[in-house]
């Protein structure tokens, strides 16, 4: 490949230029959501381990009277899970799978801050050398000293429900 950077994908940044994102921590990095999608974020709760459902959403929550799967992104990129601490929270956003409005929620270590993203700080993931699925990412927008990842949602959701799981097993 001769180009240095992947061009960045049109679908998530829409024309604009500027992205308002919702920052948190997820295993020692920096993560975005964008903020519309983002509909509460909750305290820890109560989760109740659905049988036979794979790791990345083993387990739902009730939210507002309804059942929802919690999310671990970190297990669909077959990394280990991280214990939860005081700061951990549920980000519960609102998402389409397959033509379908859906709420999910998402275990994070820690949430930050809304704020505005750059297209022109955006690079496509590199394809090697990243502890993170590059199909699994939108983008790296560099910010001062460190890089925010936007994930895909769409490819971790739709990989997810096509097969059932991550294809790792657990023991």
């Amino acid at each position: 490949m001769n180009e240095a950077v992947r061009k960045l994908p049109e679908g998530l940044w829409g024309g604009r230029e500027e992205l308002e994102v919702l920052t948190f921590d997820i295993a020692g990095e920096v993560f975005a959501f964008e903020a519309f999608i983002v509909q509460e974020i909750l305290d820890l709760l109560p989760e109740t381990m659905v049988p036979g459902a794979k790791a990345f959403l083993g387990s739902v929550i009730n939210f507002r009277g309804k059942v929802i799967p919690l999310a671990d992104i970190t297990l669909a990129f077959g990394m280990e899970a991280t214990k939860p601490t005081i700061d951990s929270r549920i980000i519960v956003i609102a998402i389409e799978v397959e033509g379908e409005p859906v709420l999910v929620g998402i275990r994070t270590d820690k949430v930050h801050e809304v704020t505005t993203l750059l297209r022109a700080a955006g690079e496509a993931p590199p394809s090697v050398g990243m502890r993170w699925r590059p199909d699994f990412i939108d983008c790296l927008v560099k910010r001062g000293s460190e890089f925010i990842i936007v994930p895909n949602l769409q490819a971790i959701f739709t990989a997810q429900h096509d097969r059932g799981g991550n294809g790792h097993s657990r023991g």
